[in-house]
């Protein structure tokens, strides 16, 4: 009898053991992927999810940060998320477009009035609307829309003083159909190209120059050779933080809401840290990055802008015409 107790208390303690190393092996990481250097945005952002994914869930999901293209690159993570061959990515607005065309109403040039605007857009039911269209449309989670910057274009010909000064420009231009039609009414020549294709493009001079997110000149180091920098304010730069349904559903519904809510808490925290930056990043490019900063009249840059608005509503029909008209209330 003894060591039938021996034996049963034995096989408790193999049970526990191996109970226990089931749940350690139901620890998640989490495989982050963006496609610029790790001190950029992108990566500064990840960090701070990092870190609060890691408190919520006391070390229990990890958060590796993939950048660089590591995992994928921003043009094809969207479709490997769908795939769920990549766990999550930063992916820029526009190159969310191809695969779910109502993001490219956030694309829109001079969609949003002022930051005010577009905060009240992705943080009211506007923006929790569209998280929720998205995934069920595509299967994929945007957990956060992050920071949102101004798009600031820069050319390697001429200062731009007026919109007669865009003529004949080769601008690169991510794969975007807004993004394309609005150059084109600003009177440059639009050449689509991938991120990954667009510093060699813009160093070798296959094209003469292109727009980013103000901090992304600088973090790329555009304004080695890109002399011109100019202000039009024309697109907003959003890169949201999105991630696959198969690594959602390898969570538990508690682990769910605690990376949401890292996730809200990291994109607020961020967003409050660079909305000062903007004119720093300008400041400092058209100083020590030794970049001529001009500041054209926008009045006929809005006026090209409106018709492509107007253009792009009446052409994608009624879905797309019924949420930029959500945006617009927003704005009220």
């Amino acid at each position: 009898m003894k060591n039938f107790k021996l034996g049963v208390a034995a096989a408790a303690m193999v049970a526990a053991a191996a109970f226990g190393s089931n749940a350690n092996a139901a620890d998640v990481t989490m495989n982050l992927g963006f496609g610029a250097p790790e001190e950029s945005l992108y990566g500064r952002f990840g960090k701070i999810f990092k870190e609060k994914v890691d408190a919520h869930s006391n070390g229990s999901i990890e958060v590796k940060l993939r950048c660089c293209n590591q995992i994928s690159t921003e043009d094809e993570a969207f479709k490997a998320m769908q795939l769920g061959t990549v766990d999550g990515f930063f992916i820029t607005g526009n190159n969310v477009s191809p695969h779910w065309p109502l993001m490219d109403v956030t694309v829109l040039p001079y969609i949003f009035q002022d930051t005010a605007h577009l905060e009240r857009v992705v943080d009211g039911p506007v923006g929790d609307f569209m998280k929720e269209k998205l995934q069920a449309d595509t299967s994929v989670h945007l957990l956060s829309f992050g920071p949102a910057l101004y798009r600031d274009f820069y050319n390697s010909v001429r200062p731009i003083n007026s919109m007669a000064d865009m003529e004949g420009l080769k601008i690169r231009v991510p794969k975007n159909e807004v993004m394309i039609a609005t150059f084109e009414a600003f009177g440059a020549n639009p050449v689509p190209l991938a991120w990954s294709e667009t510093p060699t493009a813009l160093q070798t001079g296959t094209v003469d120059g292109g727009d980013n997110g103000t901090s992304f000149i600088r973090d790329m180091k555009f304004y080695e050779f890109e002399p011109h920098l100019v202000i039009l304010e024309h697109f907003v730069a959003m890169a949201p933080l999105f991630a696959s349904d198969a690594f959602m559903r390898r969570l538990s519904d508690e682990q769910r809401e605690l990376v949401q809510r890292a996730a809200t808490e990291a994109g607020a925290e961020f967003r409050q840290q660079v909305l000062n930056e903007t004119e720093e990043v300008r400041a400092w490019l058209s100083t020590e990055g030794g970049m001529m900063m001009t500041r054209p009249d926008k009045a006929a840059f809005i006026e090209a802008a409106m018709r492509v608005q107007g253009d792009f509503a009446e052409a994608r029909g009624a879905e797309f015409v019924d949420l930029v008209a959500k945006l617009q209330e927003a704005a009220q």
